[in-house]
């Protein structure tokens, strides 16, 4: 097991989380993973990163699998211009490769956002850690694990 996926696993375990992770396949769209799985795109939460111009952190956005971040939104509920995360940003912070970025088990603590748009189900799935790995949980545990705040920021 990648220490990638290893950490999704315990960071699920620490919440109290059933940890339902299945490898689904390549999973680096939204829409692979739905076909993969079985469900509603929308029912994936893409983690999209970008780079906090002003802190130079990341900053994450749990989005729909659907729905577009709208960059203009999302430097609003950000507070501060957002930029692209090249990958060697997005692995030290995160410690998640892009393409397996998942909305928990981060190395260090993230400004995190969530698309309401993904509490309209009783099911949602998002990255493990790897493009291949996904699990299962319910939006309200979801929302709660990644620490994310709801708002408005999608196209």
């Amino acid at each position: 097991m990648s220490r990638s996926l290893a950490r999704v696993e315990e960071a699920l375990a620490a919440l109290g989380l059933a940890a339902n992770i299945v490898e689904a396949g390549a999973c680096r769209t939204a829409a692979e993973a739905a076909a993969a799985v079985g469900c509603e795109v929308d029912q994936i939460a893409k983690s999209i990163i970008f780079r906090g111009e002003r802190s130079g952190h990341v900053v994450l956005f749990v989005t729909a699998g659907g729905n577009r971040v709208d960059p203009a939104r999302a430097a609003a509920v950000a507070g501060e211009p957002l930029g692209r995360a090249d990958a060697d940003l997005v692995r030290a912070e995160t410690g998640f490769a892009i393409g397996g970025v998942a909305p928990l088990g981060h190395l260090r603590p993230l400004r995190a956002f969530w698309d309401p748009r993904l509490s309209d189900f009783a099911v949602v799935w998002a990255a493990a850690g790897t493009p291949r790995h996904v699990f299962a949980a319910a939006p309200a545990d979801l929302l709660r694990a990644s620490g994310a705040t709801p708002a408005a920021f999608t196209a």
